[in-house]
C-alpha cells in the first residue's frame, strides 16, 4: 500500500532522480557518537596497520611485501576514517575541491601504483618510491585542511632554495 501511495504521489519519481552519492549520503544517518566511534576505530586500524607495516620490514624475504600491503591499507583506512566525521558525500566533494584535487589525484594514484609495483610488476624499489610518494602526497593533502599552512611551507622552501 505504501508503495502505491509513493507512486501516485510522485515520490517514487523523485527517488529515481537521485544519484548514487545522494542515496549513499542519505543512508549515512549516524549519530554524532557513532560517527566519532567509527572515526576513532578506522583511524586506529589505519595507524596499527602502518605500525605493523614498519615492523614487518624486518622480516626476511616477505618483509617488504608485508610493509607495502600494511602501509597502503593503513593509509586507506586513515583516509576513510574522515568519512565518518563529515559523511561520504561531503568528504568526496572536499577531496575534489580545486585546492586539493591535485593532491588527491597524486595520493590515490600513488596508492594504486604502490600495489601495482609490488604485486604486478614485482619491482620493490619502485614500490618503495611510491610508498615515499604516498607519505608526501598524503601529508600535502592533509595540510590542505589547515588554512595557510601549505602557502607558508611553499614560502619557506623558496627561502631555503635561495
Amino acid at each position: 500500500m505504501d508503495k502505491l501511495k509513493s507512486v501516485l504521489s510522485g515520490e517514487e519519481a523523485r527517488r529515481d532522480d537521485r544519484n548514487v552519492l545522494q542515496t549513499m549520503n542519505e543512508a549515512s544517518t549516524l549519530g554524532w557518537g557513532t560517527r566519532l566511534k567509527g572515526f576513532v576505530a578506522c583511524f586506529v586500524v589505519g595507524a596499527a596497520c602502518t605500525v605493523l607495516g614498519v615492523c614487518a620490514l624486518f622480516i626476511p624475504k616477505i618483509g617488504l611485501t608485508l610493509f607495502i600491503v600494511f602501509y597502503t591499507f593503513g593509509n586507506i583506512c586513515a583516509l576513510c576514517s574522515t568519512m565518518f566525521l563529515m559523511g561520504p558525500l561531503k568528504q568526496l566533494k572536499r577531496m575534489c575541491d580545486k585546492t586539493r584535487a591535485l593532491a588527491t589525484t597524486i595520493m590515490l594514484t600513488c596508492l594504486v601504483l604502490t600495489l601495482c609495483a609490488a604485486f604486478w610488476w614485482k619491482n620493490f624499489g619502485l614500490a618503495l618510491l611510491f610508498c615515499i610518494l604516498q607519505v608526501l602526497s598524503f601529508s600535502w593533502y592533509s595540510l590542505s585542511y589547515i588554512p595557510c599552512v601549505r602557502e607558508a611551507i611553499m614560502k619557506m622552501v623558496a627561502v631555503c632554495i635561495k
